[in-house]
């Protein structure tokens, strides 16, 4: 049996997409679609990272103020960010004032910015599972926390200086660009 349920127009979804509009839209348009390009794929990085602890909503709502207060997440313009920047960011209210996870932002750019470009979607995409070795799941409790791909992911970016990506985060960046495809079976965004 399933555990898609119904939204308000009918359609099946994840359960999770249906608590607030907000969800629904993210579900639909977003989550699991594939994302490429290094700055895209940072920004998702970063994200994931600072809803670590949190809900993903209240990122979701919040992320118009992150890519304000992040310079729209461009890696070489994340760079170059100051003192002064990590304390103008400890004081933006439309963000999440984490100093682990500002400082983490800010590393990971000054890394970010000495590699080829497109050198971080190849990375992160070259630990996307084959489709065909994943069924698709059918309730929540088939989709799992973190997987071998997403631990080998973690421990890669690890390795090449990236902070605040553990297998965890790793897997919840490979869900929402699209490297799996998590979306229950009778999901109509699947």
């Amino acid at each position: 049996m399933s555990d898609a349920l119904a939204g308000p127009d009918g359609a099946l979804r994840c359960p999770w997409a249906l608590s607030t509009e907000d969800y629904v839209a993210y579900h639909d348009d977003e989550w699991g679609r594939p994302v490429h390009g290094d700055d895209a794929l940072y920004e998702r990085l970063c994200l994931e990272a600072f809803q670590s602890g949190l809900s993903w909503i209240t990122i979701l709502r919040r992320r118009p103020g992150f890519r304000a207060a992040f310079a729209g997440f461009e890696i070489a313009e994340v760079a170059t960010f100051t003192d002064a920047d990590k304390e103008r960011l400890l004081a933006d209210p439309g963000i999440i004032r984490n100093r682990a996870k500002i400082e983490a932002t800010v590393a990971n750019a000054r890394v970010l910015a000495d590699w080829a470009a497109g050198e971080l979607d190849e990375l992160i995409w070259s630990f996307a599972p084959d489709p065909a070795s994943r069924p698709a799941p059918t309730t929540l409790a088939d989709v799992p926390a973190v997987t071998d791909e997403s631990t080998a992911l973690s421990k890669a970016l690890k390795k090449r200086g990236i902070r605040f990506v553990g297998p965890t985060t790793a897997y919840a960046l490979m869900q929402a660009c699209g490297l799996v495809n998590d979306h229950l079976a009778d999901c109509a965004a699947r």
